[in-house]
C-alpha cells in the first residue's frame, strides 16, 4: 500500500501541475505519514541530499557556461567549426553539430547548448535557404552531446545518486567517445536530410582563415583541457575545477575577448543562482523520494521481477532502456537520474553491467527524452529559438531522433565505446 501512495500520490501531483520538486516532497511525506515514521525523516532525508561537497561543482559550471554563453565564446567556437567542416553537403547543418561538440565540452549543458548554438546558427541557416524545421531539428538533437562530455552537470548528479561510490572523472572521460560517436551519426543524419532536401554547400575559406578562428577560439578550447585534464589528473577535484572553470571564464571574457559587460555579468549571476536553487530543491527532495523507495526495498523487488522476465542482460537493458525512454516524455531529467538511480543501477548491476557503462546510458537515454514531448525541456527552447511550431519540429525530427536512438543501443550493447577509455586511466 505505501508504494500505492508514494507513485500515486506523485503521479497525481505531477499531472495538476505541481512542481516536480513540490510533487517528491509531498509524495514523501504522504508515505512517512502512513507508515508512522516521524516526519522529520524528510527533512533529514533532504538536508543529507543537499549536503554533498561534490554537488559545489554543479553552480560553478553552470555559471561557466553562463559567462561563456554571454562572453562571446560560443560565437568563435560557432565560426571554428565553420571553417572546418561547412563546406560539407548541408554545411551548416554540419557546423551545428560540431559546434556543439566544442561548445558541450564548455558548458556541459543541454539547455544552454540548444540556446547559444540555436541562437547564432537558426538564423543564419534562415538566411541561406534551409528549413526551420531542420535548422531547429539539428540544433535540438545536437544539443545531447552536450549532456556527454565534460563537464556535465548530470554526470556529477549520477554520481551523488549512487551514494558517492562511482569516480566523476571516470564518468567524464566514459562520456567522450559515446559523445564523439552521437555526433557523428547526427552528420550523417544531417547530410542524408540535406542531400534528399538539396542544401546547399559552403565553400572553403581556405587554410589560413581555419588557421585564423583556431586561434581566435583557442582561449575557449583551453578552458575544456584544463576541466578534463586537471580532474583525470587528479590535479584537482570536479569542484575544485568548476571554481577554476568560472576564474578563467571571468579572465578570458573580461580581459582576453573583453566582450563581458556589467549587465552580463549580473545576468549571469542571477540565472546561476536560480539554476542552482531549482536543482538542488529537486535534488534534496528526491533524496527523501529515493530512500523510501530503498526503504521499501523496491530497487531489490525490481530485480527479482525483471529476473522472472528474463536472465539475458540483453533482453533486460532493452526493458530498462524503454522505461527509460517512456519516463524521460514525462519529468526532466535532474529528478528522473536521482530517482531512477536507485531503482535501475542495483538491477544493472545485477545482470552485470559496469556502474560507470549504465551511468553513460542513463544520461544519453534520458537526454534523447529531453527532445520529446510533452516535457522536452531542450525541445521548448530550440522551438522558442527558430519560433516555430512544436507539431512542426515533431514531424520532421525523426531522422535525428533515430540517428540518437541508434547510438544509444550502440552504447548499451557495445559496453567498450564507454569503458575503453576509463580503462585508460587506471
Amino acid at each position: 500500500m505505501e508504494l500505492w501512495i508514494l507513485f500515486g500520490s506523485f503521479v497525481f501531483l505531477l499531472l495538476i501541475g505541481t512542481p516536480v520538486a513540490f510533487c517528491l516532497g509531498i509524495s514523501s511525506f504522504a508515505t512517512v505519514a502512513y507508515l508512522g515514521l516521524p516526519p522529520v525523516v524528510v527533512f533529514q532525508r533532504l538536508n543529507s541530499g543537499v549536503s554533498v561537497f561534490a554537488l559545489m561543482a554543479i553552480p560553478f559550471f553552470v555559471y561557466a557556461g553562463d559567462l561563456m554563453v554571454r562572453g562571446d565564446i560560443a560565437r568563435r567556437l560557432v565560426g571554428l567549426a565553420g571553417a572546418m567542416i561547412g563546406h560539407l553537403r548541408g554545411g551548416l547543418g554540419q557546423v551545428n553539430v560540431m559546434a556543439s561538440v566544442m561548445f558541450g565540452g564548455v558548458s556541459g549543458s543541454a539547455a544552454a547548448d540548444a540556446s547559444a548554438v540555436g541562437g547564432l546558427m537558426v538564423p543564419q541557416m534562415k538566411e541561406r535557404g534551409y528549413g526551420v524545421d531542420y535548422a531547429v531539428n539539428i540544433t535540438v538533437v545536437g544539443s545531447i552531446i552536450a549532456l556527454m562530455l565534460p563537464p556535465s552537470h548530470n554526470m556529477i548528479i549520477y554520481s551523488i545518486s549512487a551514494g558517492g561510490r562511482i569516480s566523476i572523472a571516470d564518468l567524464f572521460t566514459a562520456g567522450i567517445v559515446p559523445g564523439f560517436v552521437l555526433a557523428l551519426s547526427l552528420m550523417i543524419a544531417a547530410y542524408w536530410v540535406a542531400s534528399k532536401r538539396g542544401y546547399p554547400t559552403e565553400p572553403f575559406l581556405g587554410l589560413r582563415y581555419l588557421g585564423r578562428a583556431f586561434m581566435s577560439a583557442v582561449p575557449g578550447l583551453i578552458l575544456v583541457l584544463i576541466i578534463f585534464g586537471g580532474v583525470r589528473s587528479g590535479i584537482f577535484t570536479a569542484s575544485e575545477s568548476s571554481n577554476i572553470a568560472v576564474v578563467y571564464a571571468l579572465i578570458v571574457t573580461i580581459f582576453v575577448y573583453r566582450t563581458l559587460s556589467w549587465e552580463d555579468f549580473k545576468e549571469a549571476t542571477f540565472a546561476a543562482v536560480r539554476t542552482t536553487a531549482m536543482v538542488l530543491m529537486v535534488i534534496g527532495c528526491a533524496a527523501s523520494f529515493g530512500w523510501l523507495l530503498a526503504y521499501t526495498r523496491v530497487p531489490a523487488s525490481m530485480v527479482a521481477l525483471l529476473q522472472q522476465v528474463s536472465d539475458n542482460p540483453i533482453v533486460i537493458l532493452l526493458l530498462l532502456n524503454v522505461v527509460l525512454l517512456i519516463l524521460g516524455t514525462f519529468m526532466d531529467m535532474s529528478p528522473l537520474i536521482v530517482i531512477t538511480t536507485p531503482i535501475f543501477l542495483p538491477v544493472a548491476v545485477a545482470f552485470g553491467v559496469d556502474p560507470v557503462h549504465f551511468g553513460v546510458i542513463l544520461i544519453l537515454n534520458l537526454g534523447i527524452g529531453l527532445c520529446t514531448p510533452p516535457v522536452g525541456a531542450v525541445l521548448f527552447v530550440g522551438c522558442a529559438v527558430g519560433r516555430i511550431p512544436i507539431w512542426d519540429v515533431m514531424k520532421t525530427i525523426w531522422p535525428f531522433y533515430g540517428a540518437a536512438v541508434f547510438t544509444l543501443l550502440l552504447v548499451t550493447y557495445i559496453p567498450a565505446l564507454s569503458l575503453y577509455l576509463p580503462s585508460l586511466f587506471h
